[in-house]
């Protein structure tokens, strides 16, 4: 059994996929993905992604905005909390900073960071960070704020050693997506080869990000199953191993998920 801890099940693109968002769930169960993480973008289209995953059991949600987003609603504090209350939101995020996508003065990220950093910890649900060129200022803000007081999951992780371990002293998971699968992708297989094992999650991010041999196709929840088979193979170690390891973790971090 494995779990797919972040994706983005509203916006994949099913034309190209076939289907719809219930045949890409059923596919992922079909292929041992027990339960899945939908990750709120932005609250434009966050009732839109509650509305699509409803029914669907075993797949949860998140509510925040994406670092990168400008142009719609940037939400107080208040807002995040009273939209978690919700039996299917299990974390706040995704949330961060990103220096690639992002020019000029970046404090409005900085800020809206903090916010979702206190609705997090004011509703008791873990943190989802999207850090992307901006490791040293995302480790000082998470440090500033006291982030280790709720925790959470740097989601796709795509940095080196110390950060890794500078995040997980602040009492964050470590979650590889499909960018471990890549030939080129060497520092971060050194770092899926050293974190704990109860310090791991897998995710797809899809629809992006494809794992290979998918790479640079529409990416599913499905593929998570690559992202823990080449994790398996670069520890030496068992699927089986990797799969129980996530889960537990998963649940351990997500604990309003659990069954």
């Amino acid at each position: 059994m494995l779990i797919d801890s972040h994706c983005h099940i509203d916006l994949m693109d099913y034309e190209k996929l076939g289907g719809d968002p219930d045949t890409a769930v059923a596919y992922a169960h079909e292929n041992g993905i027990s339960h899945m993480l939908c990750v709120s973008v932005n609250l434009e289209q966050y009732p839109n992604m509650l509305n699509t995953i409803d029914e669907m059991p075993n797949v949860f949600a998140s509510v925040g905005v994406h670092p990168n987003e400008q142009d719609g609603l940037d939400p107080s504090v208040e807002q995040l909390v009273e939209l978690a209350d919700n039996k299917k939101v299990v974390a706040i995020g995704e949330t961060g900073l990103d220096y690639f996508r992002s020019e000029g003065d970046l404090e409005w990220q900085r800020d809206r960071f903090r916010r979702h950093i206190e609705a997090a910890k004011q509703t008791g649900k873990p943190l989802i960070i999207h850090s992307r060129e901006a490791k040293e200022d995302t480790i000082k803000l998470l440090q500033e704020e006291n982030a280790q007081d709720i925790g959470g999951v740097m989601h796709c992780f795509a940095e080196d050693w110390e950060m890794a371990q500078q995040a997980m002293d602040l009492n964050f998971y470590i979650s590889f997506s499909g960018i471990v699968t890549f030939k080129s992708a060497k520092t971060l297989q050194d770092v899926a080869k050293r974190v704990p094992l109860d310090r791991m999650l897998v995710e797809t991010d899809s629809p992006w990000l494809a794992p290979m041999p998918f790479r640079g196709k529409t990416n599913q929840p499905a593929y998570v199953k690559y992202v823990a088979e080449t994790i398996a193979e670069l520890r030496n170690d068992s699927v089986d191993s990797i799969a129980t390891a996530t889960t537990e973790n998963f649940f351990r971090l997500f604990d309003s998920a659990k069954p």
